[in-house]
């Protein structure tokens, strides 16, 4: 157990590698989900289009929804866009930078699908065999057909087993004509989502880094803040339900004692432990109003220490240093007098 303690510690302490993580594998997961994964095109005029884009978009679009909920993030940026302004504002730039970091993690997966399914051919192949250039390729002067006979024997391309059209155009000229497309498909959209990566991860800092260092401290600052009072009601709960069920007791061993029912009394000893940690907060309706406090109206940013420093740029810089109280007077007769008798 203590083992799994620390994997869970390491875990919470370096979040944002344990998310990457995830991301990587869910990017493998989607590509050996491909390779699982029976292709079957219906080979149907009417189907083949919609069949082929379908394998192609949606599952990416299932991969991309499934990343944003396996961050943990994804909550408390909704808390955060949609509670209270209160006596704390919020900031945009803070939201748009939380956005943009679990979009970006999300994209992997349905990137890495994409590039496989265009690598491997077979959804274009599917869904715009009806579109060949039968005059490029075959035999466009095939005699007996009408359009619409031709785009039934097209769309049968991919199914070698029923395809009947090797008069009109070879089917294996066909998957490869088709196929090729596809991978240069494949290879132009990985060079485009590597070239966005870059100049997402290394030029955006270099414009306004300022506002991308402002951004980031202050979405480490809500994770943090969300994280210490999470941590800080777990513990006022326990402390809260150690001295409830406590004084219970008690009071049960009290009822007991008058009913001359002698029993050994036991004082905890970690009683007044248990309610410092309560904060002064006994009872339920006031824990109720502290909570929704909390959400309506967060407290400021902005700190009052009994002495502020000086010299950074904090709210003392410029104010004349402080003096020393001054001293009361020495007892200057009472001195006097002394020293005569002496």
């Amino acid at each position: 157990m203590d083992k799994f303690r620390m994997i869970f510690q390491f875990l919470q302490s370096n979040q944002e590698s344990f998310m990457n993580g995830i991301c990587g594998i869910m990017a493998l997961a989607s590509a050996q989900l491909y390779s699982a994964f029976d292709f079957n095109c219906p080979c149907l005029p009417r189907y083949n289009l919609a069949y082929g884009l379908g394998v192609l978009l949606v599952p990416p679009l299932i991969l991309f929804l499934l990343g944003f909920v396996l961050n943990n993030n994804v909550s408390m940026l909704a808390e955060e866009w949609r509670r209270p302004r209160g006596r704390r504002g919020k900031d945009a730039a803070v939201l748009r930078y939380m956005f943009c970091s679990m979009a970006q993690r999300a994209m992997i997966a349905p990137a890495v699908w994409v590039s496989v399914t265009l690598l491997d051919g077979k959804c274009i192949t599917c869904a715009f065999c009806t579109a060949l250039p039968v005059g490029a390729l075959g035999n466009a002067s095939h005699p007996g057909l009408s359009q619409g006979e031709v785009k039934r024997v097209l769309a049968r391309i991919p199914c070698k087993e029923i395809y009947d059209g090797q008069e009109l155009v070879a089917n294996e000229v066909a998957v490869r004509y088709l196929r090729c497309i596809s991978q240069a498909l494949g290879w132009c959209f990985m060079l485009l989502m590597t070239t966005l990566a870059f100049l997402v991860r290394s030029l955006r800092p270099c414009f306004t880094q300022a506002a991308f260092l402002k951004s980031r401290y202050w979405s480490h600052y809500i994770d943090i803040e969300r994280k210490l009072f999470d941590e800080t009601c777990t513990e006022h709960a326990r402390s809260f339900a150690k001295v409830c069920i406590q004084q219970f007791f008690q009071g049960m061993s009290t009822d007991m004692e008058t009913a001359h029912c002698h029993l050994p009394k036991k004082k905890p000893t970690d009683d007044g432990e248990a309610s410092e940690k309560l904060l002064g907060i006994t009872d339920q309706g006031t824990m109720n109003t502290a909570l929704k406090s909390w959400h309506r109206c967060k407290p400021p940013l902005h700190l009052h220490p009994d002495a502020p420093p000086r010299g950074n740029g904090w709210a003392g810089e410029g104010q004349p240093p402080l003096r020393p109280p001054p001293q009361p007077p020495a007892p200057r007769k009472e001195m006097a007098a002394y020293y005569s008798r002496v």
